[in-house]
């Protein structure tokens, strides 16, 4: 199974993508899709729904852990992260890649970090869990870990759905 984890971000998009064969997960590939904040909304949406379409077409994931709406500093913030959200969540579906939502704090315990880990604690986890050489920028560090997430909550989502057969 392919995995993809989105960091959703109106400027900066982080991706990653992990590879799960039985328990065992492999770093397959992560970045950042930037939108220069010169531009309007309306083209930083278009960069980022490009290069979220580009993730998707190289590494065809099945499934998808995308992070959930927290609160923002402003109304102005929230609303661009949720267009932003918006269009991935389009983009993920018009590819018929299954998508998942978590909460960051969640998304933080997975891998084994406190609910008010800061970024840099959490790129130190991932890297580590991961084998990486390096310390991925912190918005993919954090797509990498709702994918970890993701694939740690395989199991609840399975019993899940046995219960609603």
């Amino acid at each position: 199974m392919i995995v993809v984890g989105i960091d959703p971000g109106s400027r900066h998009m982080g991706w990653g993508v992990l590879e799960v064969t039985g328990t065992r997960l492999a770093h397959v590939a992560h970045g950042i899709v930037h939108a220069d904040p010169e531009r309007s909304l309306a083209e930083r949406l278009v960069i980022i729904e490009e290069g979220l379409r580009q993730v998707l077409d190289r590494h065809r994931p099945t499934e998808a852990g995308v992070e959930a709406i927290f609160f923002a500093k402003d109304a102005s913030s929230a609303a661009k992260l949720g267009h932003a959200r918006g269009v991935i969540l389009l983009t993920l579906q018009h590819a018929h890649v299954e998508i998942h939502e978590y909460p960051p704090a969640l998304v933080k315990r997975a891998v084994g970090a406190s609910g008010r880990a800061d970024k840099a604690q959490v790129a130190r986890i991932v890297q580590a869990v991961l084998g990486l050489r390096e310390l991925p920028k912190a918005d993919a560090a954090d797509a990498l870990a709702i994918a970890i997430a993701h694939v740690h909550s395989a199991p609840a989502r399975a019993i899940a759905a046995a219960a609603r057969r």
